[in-house]
C-alpha cells in the first residue's frame, strides 16, 4: 500500500519526505515456485544419490551434491522472502528485510563450498578411473534436465527484480545444463569407453557452479556492505536531484539495499526557496519510477553552511 509521510518545520526550513510508493514485493508471488522447486529437487537429490552410487557415477553424485545445495538455497531464499514480509518492530524498525541479503550471501557461500567438494572428488577419480553404468546415468540425468529446466522457468520472470529469485533461477538453469552434460558424457562413455570423461564432466560442472556462485557472492557482498545495488548509478541519481527546480546543492546522498528487492535513499537538498509537500511527493514518485528507489527520505535545507554533513568527505 502506498503511503507518504511528510514533516515540514517552518522554523528551520527543513522538510522530510518518506515514500513507500510502488514497493516491489517479488518473493510474495513466488511461494508456489519455491514449494514446487524444493519438493521436486529434494526427491531428485535422493534419486541421484541412490542411482549415482549404484552406477558408480561421480558425475551423478557431484550433480546430486550441487542439487542438494540448490534445495538449501531455495529453502533459504523462501524463508528470507517470508521473513522480509514481517512487520517492523520497536527493535527492528525495518522489519527483517535484510534477512534476504544474508540468505543470498549464505547461498553464494554454499555454492562455492559445493565446488570445492566436487573438484576434490573429480581429481581423485581422474587419477583412478572407474567403470560407470551408462544407461542408469542417462535416465536419471535426463530426468534432471526436465526437473531443473521446469523449476528454472518458474523463477524466470522474477530474475531481474530480486537477487534471491535470480539466485534460484541461476541455480536451476545451471543444473539443467549440467544434467544435459552428464547425459552426453554417459552416452560417449558407453560408445568409446573413455572413463576419464566422468570426472572431466564433474570438473565442468564445478566450473559452471563456480561461475554462477561467484556472481551471486559478488552481488550479495555488495548489498551486505550497503553498496549501491546493481542497475542503479549514483551519479545519475545525483544529477537528477541536483537538476531539480530550485535545488542549489545535493549532499549526504546515500543509496543502499534494504532487502534483495527494495532500495532506499537518503539525501539533503539545499533549496533556498523553502520546500512544499507537492515538491517532495513529486521527487519521491520520480525516484520510484525512474530509478526503482521506493524508500526515499529527503531533507530540505535553506543553506548548506549550517549542515554538519555538507562536506563531501563526511558520511
Amino acid at each position: 500500500m502506498a503511503h507518504d509521510h511528510h514533516h515540514h518545520d517552518h522554523s528551520n526550513a527543513h522538510g522530510h519526505s518518506h515514500d513507500h510508493a510502488g514497493h516491489s514485493h517479488a518473493p510474495e508471488s513466488f511461494g508456489w515456485a519455491f514449494a514446487i522447486g524444493a519438493t521436486l529437487n529434494t526427491a531428485f537429490v535422493i534419486a541421484e544419490l541412490i542411482f549415482g552410487y549404484a552406477a558408480n557415477s561421480l558425475a551423478l553424485i557431484s550433480d546430486a551434491v550441487h542439487n542438494l545445495s540448490d534445495v538449501v538455497a531455495l529453502l533459504l531464499a523462501w524463508g528470507a522472502a517470508w521473513l522480509s514480509q514481517r512487520k517492523p518492530t520497536q527493535r527492528h524498525t525495518y522489519g527483517y528485510r535484510r534477512a534476504s541479503i544474508l540468505a543470498a550471501l549464505f547461498n553464494a557461500g554454499l555454492l562455492l563450498v559445493a565446488v570445492g567438494g566436487i573438484v576434490v572428488e573429480a581429481v581423485n577419480r581422474l587419477a583412478e578411473p572407474a567403470p560407470v553404468a551408462g544407461w542408469t546415468v542417462i535416465l536419471v540425468a535426463a530426468l534432471g534436465v526436465v526437473i531443473n529446466g521446469g523449476t528454472a522457468l518458474l523463477f524466470m520472470r522474477g530474475r531481474h527484480g530480486d537477487l534471491n529469485i535470480r539466485g534460484a533461477y541461476l541455480h536451476m538453469a545451471a543444473d539443467a545444463g549440467v544434467s544435459l552434460g552428464v547425459v552426453v558424457a554417459a552416452g560417449i562413455i558407453m560408445l568409446t569407453g573413455w572413463l576419464w570423461l566422468d570426472p572431466a564432466i564433474s570438473l565442468v560442472i564445478a566450473a559452471v557452479v563456480f561461475w554462477s556462485g561467484w556472481g551471486l557472492a559478488r552481488d550479495s557482498v555488495n548489498l551486505a556492505l550497503d553498496g549501491v545495488p546493481r542497475g542503479i548509478e549514483l551519479a545519475k541519481v545525483r544529477d537528477y536531484l541536483a537538476g531539480l527546480e530550485g535545488v542549489a546543492e545535493v549532499h549526504d546522498l546515500h543509496i543502499w539495499a534494504m532487502s534483495t528487492n527494495e532500495t532506499a535513499l537518503t539525501a539533503h537538498l539545499v533549496r533556498p526557496g523553502d520546500s512544499d509537500d507537492a515538491f517532495l511527493h513529486r521527487v519521491c514518485e520520480e525516484l520510484s519510477h525512474r530509478f526503482n528507489i521506493h524508500h526515499a527520505t529527503l531533507q530540505i535545507e535553506a543553506a548548506a553552511e549550517v549542515c554538519k554533513l555538507a562536506p563531501a568527505e563526511r558520511v
